[in-house]
């Protein structure tokens, strides 16, 4: 078998999501989760796939984390439909589906950074977002990746 006809392997990992939301001079809104998903190795690099949960209110919501070289992007799809593309120094639009309509969203991300392999690792990024093209604040999250 050549290693394009492996089977991905899904590995079961443990993540602890921090995120921080920063709007003007007030201290930082932040979460933090602990939740399961799953790493696989992908031809292109590392995919991380896990379900949002009530906490962060997007039941219902599969979010995909696909790292590629020097791009992340995060696809959720469920309750919440968006496509987020970070790459550090560049600024990517996307179209943001809520219940009551769609958004524009530009994403200029500042900070990418990562250690992920199929043995985990730490990614953190650090961005603004612009919804409608009007800055609403500045964000960072950081995954911590641990295999069970």
């Amino acid at each position: 078998m050549t290693s394009i006809e492996t089977a991905r392997e899904k590995l079961p990992v443990l993540l602890s999501i921090r995120g921080e939301q920063y709007f003007d001079d007030v201290d930082p809104d932040a979460t933090e989760l602990m939740t399961e998903g799953t790493l696989e190795v992908t031809e292109n690099g590392l995919r991380l796939v896990y379900q949002e949960s009530a906490l962060t209110g997007m039941e219902g919501t599969t979010t995909v984390f696909e790292v590629s070289g020097p791009r992340v992007t995060l696809t959720r799809q469920g309750g919440v439909n968006s496509q987020m593309i970070f790459e550090e120094g560049r600024q990517h639009t996307s179209l943001y589906e809520t219940p009551f309509g769609e958004l524009t969203v530009d994403i200029q991300t500042s900070l990418l950074r990562h250690n992920l392999s199929e043995r985990g690792g730490v990614m953190e990024i650090k961005y603004s977002i612009a919804v409608e093209h009007t800055v609403t604040g500045k964000n960072c999250f950081k995954i911590r990746v641990k295999r069970k």
